[in-house]
């Protein structure tokens, strides 16, 4: 394949077009993508509706679980039943919202496989967003509800001081988790570019990411605990802010103040992760099929 079909999207009008452009063309294309799946979805609306119910349904059993243990424990590392939930409500929703919009990534593997990329990279689309909204599966909404449901329990329930900045910080931890993940997906995307057969390495990070946010840090090793702070800031989709939310002491000793990062950390991971989509799709090199 010819080196100008190796970006991300061909060059427009024989020259690359301003990032703010480029943004802007392939959220036109991501939404008039996912618009045509949806639209294919919806001509069976019981088959969706029966899937994305098995999907809520499939997710609950992760909170059934913790509804369990607290059957037996008062508390969990020192963490009740509603706090828990909270931190259980805030990581699924972003967890959900982030795979709704980017779980097709996971995919890219098996098209760099079967030679099926190349088609992406000769469209005027940037690759990203048709990946992205390829084969877009709107059951996943059910893990969103699902999440949305918990963090509702949580907030109705949980003992907190609210202040306007507590209340502000909610919203913010599941739009800045969200990103979180978001950058994740993407990264991994972007290692499959160079090994292909590595699904399973992203979901560890992504899905089990999840799994791990959903309970609280003072459960864990403090090693793991400054590795998902440090080196993937993963305790910044809810760990970090959830301390400040519900006035707890951080298990590796951080000030109140790093409740206020997710914006800064979530706005570099994603750069990060463009910077490595970019080169992932640079070092590409076609199946010559």
């Amino acid at each position: 394949m010819a080196e100008g079909v190796r970006e991300d999207g061909p060059a427009v009008r024989g020259r690359v077009p301003l990032c703010g452009v480029r943004a802007a063309e392939g959220v036109r294309a991501y939404g008039l993508i996912v618009a045509m799946w949806v639209r294919s979805t919806m001509a069976y609306r019981l088959s969706f509706a029966m899937t994305a119910f098995g999907n809520l349904a499939a997710t609950a059993f992760d909170f059934v679980a913790i509804l369990l243990m607290f059957s037996h424990v008062e508390a969990l590392g020192g963490w009740s039943l509603p706090e828990v939930a909270f931190l259980y409500g805030t990581t699924s929703t972003a967890f959900g919202l982030a795979d709704l919009v980017l779980g097709s990534v996971d995919r890219l593997g098996r098209r760099v496989r079967d030679g099926t990329l190349d088609v992406l990279l000769v469209r005027p689309v940037p690759v990203l967003a048709q990946v992205a909204a390829d084969r877009f599966a709107l059951r996943r909404l059910g893990r969103v509800v699902q999440g949305l449901l918990v963090l509702g329990y949580a907030l109705a329930t949980v003992e907190v001081q609210w202040t306007p900045l507590r209340v502000a910080a909610v919203p913010l931890m599941v739009l800045c988790g969200g990103a979180l993940f978001a950058a994740v997906f993407v990264v991994g995307a972007a290692f499959q570019f160079l090994a292909q057969d590595v699904a399973e390495v992203q979901n560890a990070f992504t899905y089990g990411g999840n799994t791990l946010l959903q309970y609280p840090p003072s459960i864990f090793a403090k090693d793991l605990v400054r590795g998902v702070t440090f080196v993937v800031p993963l305790a910044f989709v809810n760990w970090v802010p959830a301390m400040y939310v519900l006035g707890r002491q951080s298990p590796i000793g951080l000030p109140a103040w790093c409740a206020l990062l997710p914006p800064f950390v979530a706005a570099v991971a994603l750069a990060a992760a463009a910077l490595a989509w970019r080169a992932g799709v640079r070092a590409y090199r076609s199946t010559g099929s």
